[in-house]
């Protein structure tokens, strides 16, 4: 097992993602802090921004062309979609391992990522070999990454809520349904409208039913999965919380199956998936601030319709979290490092 400390650099450390990253490995026993970047707030002490992080981490931010990132062993991109791709060629040429947690090597035809993302691709050729870090679905694949693909907060939940199914071929692959549900800080630490107390705050709706830019990634997952064209239709919705992703997933049986068990079996081994007892339902709180999922399987009625419910925190397992995770995998470390965080109540 490795010993030494890894050199981190974290690239956009102002965001909710990035302050996730900061609590997260302030406390892994195996990560020394060594760059946190912003150019609007360089030279700032971090801790002035988060108190939070008072007496955990005394560097200041740093202006991207002043960071020295290649002396970095893993560099984490916490930032907006578009800024991996124009530097990870660099990074991954100077041997730095490199952790994307926006979506810019999340989909594999470069088209259909361009089509969705609005912007040509700066490094089409690494798509290839990037591996998309569901740590469940890819692990053997993310300890040999180089550049790894982190997956979306939606994308987690959706898929791992059906990848027990989709693995066991019981239902029909082509009539998948995933009603969602997010926290406003899903959004970003931006100033936008929509997301503003008094329009967020006691308030429910839906958006992005035409199409979400993580419908291709989700797609792509499931389809991964049944070894087949997966149909998928995904609704998310806005929720008036601050933290949390709750997914409702609809799928037709196809053959007889104890889904109780076949749920049981899928995650037995995994440390950040948990499979509640027959009947329940679980509850976002129950996650929040930590990088556990919980699932619970219904079969309402007896009926050909299989209902999964799969909650999580969107800033930890459905981001910072689960590159850490990812992280501990690519160097060979316990794979629960630093994420030993008990769930807050209330």
């Amino acid at each position: 097992m490795q010993t030494k400390k890894l050199k981190i650099g974290i690239v956009g450390g102002t965001g909710y993602t990035g302050v996730e990253l900061l609590r997260l490995l302030a406390i892994h026993p195996n990560a020394e802090l060594f760059a946190i970047t912003s150019r609007g707030e360089a030279g700032q002490p971090v801790a002035d921004m988060f108190p939070s992080l008072r007496s955990y981490v005394d560097l200041p931010f740093v202006d991207p062309a002043e960071a020295d990132l290649s002396a970095c062993d893993v560099v984490f991109f916490a930032t907006p979609n578009g800024i991996a791709m124009q530097q990870a060629r660099e990074l991954l040429a100077k041997g730095v391992r490199v952790i994307d947690l926006a979506a810019d090597f999340r989909i594999k035809d470069v088209s259909v990522w361009e089509k969705w993302y609005g912007m040509a691709h700066a490094c089409p050729e690494l798509i290839a070999d990037a591996v998309y870090g569901l740590p469940e679905l890819n692990r053997e694949k993310i300890r040999h990454a180089r550049l790894l693909a982190n997956p979306g907060c939606y994308p987690t939940a959706v898929q791992l809520g059906f990848m027990p199914l989709l693995k066991a071929g019981v239902v029909d692959q082509l009539s998948l349904i995933a009603d969602a549900k997010s926290g406003a800080s899903g959004a970003g630490r931006k100033a936008e409208v929509h997301t503003l107390f008094a329009e967020a705050g006691d308030n429910f709706k839906a958006y992005g039913v035409g199409g979400h830019r993580h419908l291709p990634e989700i797609s792509q997952g499931l389809s991964q999965m049944a070894g087949q064209l997966a149909g998928l239709t995904f609704v998310p919705h806005l929720m008036p919380l601050i933290r949390g992703i709750h997914a409702t997933l609809y799928a037709k049986l196809t053959k007889p199956c104890d889904l109780q068990q076949l749920f049981e079996q899928t995650y037995a081994d995994e440390r950040f998936v948990d499979v509640l007892p027959r009947g329940s339902h679980p509850e976002t709180r129950s996650v929040r601030a930590s990088n556990q999922c919980r699932i619970a399987v219904h079969q309402p009625q007896g009926g050909d319709t299989v209902v999964v419910l799969s909650v999580i925190d969107n800033l930890v397992k459905g981001a910072a979290g689960q590159a850490v995770q990812n992280m501990n995998i690519m160097f060979d470390l316990p794979e629960n490092a630093g994420l030993e965080v008990v769930p807050l109540l209330p």
